[in-house]
């Protein structure tokens, strides 16, 4: 079975070219890829990735909002008892913001011009499937 990914985009940042990119590029992988579209609240980016049974969570952010809801989605994620779920982000993220995402819970920051294949390859390398517990 594909690993699942959500793409998700937190806050008011109405720029998702980016995230749609990824989306297609890890579907190019052979990962099975949601998209959650724009305006997404950390709460609800945590309710689709339970309901989906996602494997991880990748954030996108142009907005400068990352340092606040890149977190919150780990937060809610952990509330609702799925903190097995790897969350990783991207965008317009200064290098300084990167250790405090880091110890936040996110596990890798992909700053503008990464290579898809870097993208990729990472996703491939650090995403397990979830178990199925009927398994």
């Amino acid at each position: 079975m594909p690993r699942r990914i959500l793409i998700a985009k937190p806050g008011l940042d109405g720029h998702d070219r980016g995230a749609k990119v990824i989306a297609r590029a890890l579907r190019d992988a052979g990962f099975e890829v949601i998209y959650s579209g724009l305006h997404q609240t950390p709460a609800q980016i945590a309710e689709t990735a339970v309901q989906e049974d996602v494997d991880a969570v990748g954030l996108s952010s142009l907005s400068g909002a990352h340092r606040t809801l890149f977190p919150q989605v780990v937060e809610e994620l952990a509330g609702r008892g799925v903190s097995d779920i790897v969350v990783f982000g991207g965008g317009v993220i200064p290098d300084g913001d990167i250790d405090y995402l880091s110890e936040a819970g996110i596990a890798r920051i992909f700053t503008p011009g990464a290579p898809l294949s870097e993208i990729t390859a990472w996703v491939d390398g650090n995403v397990a499937g979830r178990v199925d517990p009927i398994d």
